[in-house]
């Protein structure tokens, strides 16, 4: 078992010193409205976050640092900074890409203006994942002002996770030696609460589907129609309830949809208040919380194509199409649960009407072997840098795709999942932020990680 010095305390007087310039970096790039979607934001805001992100290497003495320009149009960032002969080699992972910001007048401050606030600082990217950025950031500044990083050291981080577009994976596929090491630590997951340190071992993989249903040539008057012509929007309203049962179950012909969760509980009302669940309104689905989220499929209905309300005509529908999302536990192949929802949809189309399912996405699951000893590693430094806390071990219902990609190319890595997207950060919501204490102790805890790891692995050889 490690035993902590004086050099972990210097870790953690480092990290603290650097925090007041790390909120003033973190405001430069949640200022880039880097959501990479050109429909929505310029392709400048993401270019320019990229930029922002390899001078930050730059900076740090990494000796390589390029743009990758990957199949999908976008920039990750890639870094390498050569560590001592014969030292372990650590990728880590973040990404610079966000979520929209969704109704920008529901934000209590700009989305793009980090903000204090009830001890967070507010804003699209925060936690997911530009914070993780930094994490990256001041856990290699503190290393450096204690005498050195002690393992070679790769950095990427990715410009289109959020879109699920698949750049990086592919690019990634196409080079496997650039990203190759020892360990990886994905920086784009949380802890299970503020002040509880987590890993999450388990990833639910995802597969996306547009289905569009037609029943029409063209839309028709209801009242001249109505009752006897097949509507479209109806139809599909049937389809997608069908994907459902009674206790709201994700429910697809052929779809295993029974186990369990082995590792940390999360208890109901925990779950309840972590997610905002209205007083009265039940869960869904059965069976324990962590099982529904960590170990079953989950459906979800992203959105509809349908006329909106203010403006709608008195029409029987012709056609009509949604965009759905399967999320599926490690064992599930995507493409297999794709072919089941396809096959569902198609079976129970309504009246007849035509039903065409498009694949239009697909991550795959991941789960950690936690015996590892860079598992062992993070266990003592996230003691060291939460007061004596214990790491815990969870599951997270995401993807990040890459995580996949990593364990298929380079099956010998160990790889953590850490983070900074604790429920009360609201990753993909109105009034994303970031607990700036837990920026703080997951640096600290990478900082030692990375020290630890490298006398770990020296003891080993």
């Amino acid at each position: 078992m490690p035993t902590h010095s004086t050099d972990d305390a210097a870790l953690a007087s480092a990290v603290a010193a650097m925090m007041p310039e790390a909120r003033r970096e973190l405001a430069e790039l949640v200022a880039f409205r880097s959501v990479a979607d050109p429909a929505q934001f310029p392709r400048e805001e993401c270019e320019g976050a990229a930029a922002w992100v390899a001078d930050a290497l730059r900076a740090e003495g990494f000796e390589e640092v390029e743009l990758l320009e990957t199949p999908d149009g976008t920039h990750s960032v890639y870094g390498h900074l050569p560590g001592p002969e014969g030292a372990p080699t650590v990728l880590l992972y973040a990404h610079y890409d966000v979520q929209p910001p969704l109704d920008e007048a529901a934000w209590t401050s700009p989305p793009f203006e980090l903000t204090d606030r009830d001890g967070r600082w507010y804003g699209r990217g925060a936690a997911d994942c530009k914070g993780g950025v930094l994490m990256h950031l001041l856990a290699l500044r503190a290393l450096r002002a204690g005498g050195g990083v002690p393992v070679g050291v790769k950095v990427i981080v990715e410009g289109s996770e959020e879109q699920g577009t698949g750049g990086l994976e592919r690019y990634a596929e196409a080079h496997p030696e650039l990203l190759r090491a020892d360990a990886v630590i994905i920086g784009d997951t949380g802890n299970f609460q503020v002040g509880r340190p987590t890993v999450t071992a388990v990833l639910r993989g995802m597969t996306m589907a547009r289905v569009t249903v037609r029943t029409l040539e063209g839309n028709l008057h209801s009242g001249s129609f109505g009752g006897a012509a097949p509507d479209a929007l109806a139809a599909l309203i049937r389809l997608l309830d069908s994907l459902r049962a009674e206790d709201g179950s994700t429910t697809i012909d052929g779809l295993e949809a029974g186990e369990v969760w082995p590792g940390t509980a999360y208890p109901e009302e925990q779950f309840r208040a972590d997610a905002k669940v209205l007083d009265g309104v039940e869960l869904i689905g059965s069976g324990a919380v962590a099982d529904r989220l960590w170990a079953r499929p989950a459906v979800t209905v992203l959105g509809i194509d349908c006329p909106p309300v203010v403006g709608a005509t008195p029409s029987v529908h012709a056609e009509a199409r949604a965009l759905v999302s399967l999320r599926v536990p490690p064992g599930t192949e995507p493409s297999a649960a794709a072919k089941l929802l396809a096959g569902h949809l198609e079976s129970r189309a309504p009246w007849g009407a035509r039903v065409a399912v498009e694949a239009t996405g697909e991550g795959r699951p991941f789960r950690a072997d936690t015996d590892s000893p860079a598992y062992a590693s993070m266990a003592a430094a996230m003691r060291f840098a939460y007061d004596g806390a214990e790491m815990e071990i969870t599951g997270q219902g995401g993807s990040i795709p890459l995580t996949s990609t990593l364990a298929g190319l380079y099956p010998e890595a160990e790889l953590l999942l850490i983070g900074l997207s604790d429920p009360a950060a609201q990753i993909h919501a109105v009034d994303e932020s970031v607990s700036p204490q837990e920026l703080e102790r997951m640096s600290v805890a990478e900082a030692v990680f990375l020290k630890e790891y490298a006398r770990a692995a020296a003891e080993r050889d």
